[in-house]
C-alpha cells in the first residue's frame, strides 16, 4: 500500500465542514516545498474562501514529506501516495514539475480530479531538435539537456547552493528578480532540504517524462497559465500545448517569470480566481 503524505489545510476547518467546499490541491516544482505557496495563502479573499478550501502537499522526500521515501520515484508512485491520501475529488494545481504530477493525476484518476490547472509547466521540459508530436520541423523549446546534466553534477558537491542557482533561473525575465529570490528564498528554506538522492531522481523526472501525446486523454477542465519572460517554460511552448490539448484555455501573463504567482502575483490570482469560480457555478462540466 502507498505511503501517505502529510498536507496543509487552508483556512483550517473542522472535519464536518471539510467536504462542503471544494478542495484545491496545489503542488510545488522540483528542489522546492508547499511553502513557495505561503503568499498566495495569505491573500485569498473570503469570496473565494467561502467556496474552496486550499491543501498544500509536498511531493514525497521534501518538506512536511522530507523523510517519505518512494521506490522507484516514478510519477506513478508520487500519484499513488497522493490518491491514497487526500479522498474527496479536487481541482489540481501544479507548478513546473508539479504540472506533471497534476497532470499524472488527472490521467490516472480522472474520477478524482474535478480540474486540472498546470502554471509554468511543460508536457516536455527538455529542448527537442523536432516535434514529432505535432508533425513540424520545429524544435520542440524548453531546457537544453546539457543544463539538467550540470544540476545532476552539482547537486552531489552542494545541494543548497544547486537550489539557490536554479531559483536564480526560475526569476529570470521578472521585472524584479532579486526581490523574487530573495522572498522564494526565504520561503523554502525555512524547511529542511531534500536528500541529494531525492533531488537527483526528482530532476530525472523533469527529463524522462513526456505527456504530449496523452494530453488529447485529458477530460476535466484544464486552464494552462504561463510566464512571457519564462526562461524554463519559454513563451513558444504555449502555442504547440494549445494543438495538443485543443479543450484546454490558456493565460499568458506578460513580463512574468517562471514563478508567475510570485512576479506577477496580483495577474496569477485574478485569472486563477476568475476561472475557479466560473468553472464552480458549472459544477466543472
Amino acid at each position: 500500500m502507498a505511503e501517505t503524505l502529510n498536507i496543509s489545510n487552508f483556512p483550517e476547518l473542522p472535519t464536518s465542514n471539510k467536504n462542503k467546499k471544494i478542495p484545491l490541491v496545489m503542488i510545488h516544482g522540483w528542489g522546492l516545498n508547499s511553502a513557495v505557496w505561503q503568499p498566495f495563502i495569505d491573500n485569498l479573499p473570503d469570496g473565494f474562501i467561502e467556496v474552496f478550501n486550499v491543501i498544500t502537499i509536498d511531493l514525497p522526500g521534501f518538506g512536511l514529506n522530507v523523510d517519505t521515501e518512494i521506490q522507484p520515484y516514478s510519477l506513478a508512485n508520487i500519484c499513488q501516495c497522493i490518491n491514497q491520501t487526500i479522498a474527496q475529488p479536487a481541482i489540481y494545481l501544479g507548478w513546473s514539475l508539479g504540472g506533471l504530477v497534476a497532470t499524472e493525476m488527472a490521467l490516472r484518476y480522472p474520477e478524482k480530479v474535478l480540474g486540472l490547472i498546470t502554471v509554468a509547466s511543460s508536457p516536455r521540459f527538455i529542448e527537442e531538435e523536432a516535434n514529432k508530436v505535432v508533425g513540424s520541423r520545429d524544435r520542440w523549446q524548453g531546457i537544453k539537456p546539457q543544463v539538467l546534466d550540470a544540476f545532476h553534477q552539482q547537486i552531489q558537491v552542494d545541494t543548497k547552493k544547486t537550489i539557490s542557482g536554479f531559483l536564480k533561473i526560475q526569476a529570470m525575465g521578472s521585472p524584479h528578480i532579486r526581490q523574487d529570490i530573495k522572498q522564494i528564498s526565504q520561503l523554502v528554506f525555512q524547511h529542511e532540504m531534500a536528500s541529494k538522492i531525492t533531488l537527483d531522481q526528482s530532476l530525472k523526472l523533469l527529463e524522462v517524462s513526456d505527456y504530449r501525446n496523452q494530453l488529447k486523454d485529458i477530460t476535466q477542465p484544464f486552464l494552462r497559465i504561463y510566464g512571457a519572460a519564462d526562461s524554463l517554460v519559454p513563451k513558444g511552448v504555449s502555442e504547440k500545448v494549445t494543438q495538443l490539448a485543443e479543450k484546454s484555455e490558456q493565460y499568458v501573463i506578460e513580463q512574468a517569470s517562471h514563478a508567475p504567482f510570485i512576479s506577477h502575483a496580483d495577474d496569477f490570482r485574478r485569472i486563477l480566481f476568475g476561472w475557479l469560480l466560473a468553472k464552480s457555478k458549472s459544477n466543472f462540466s
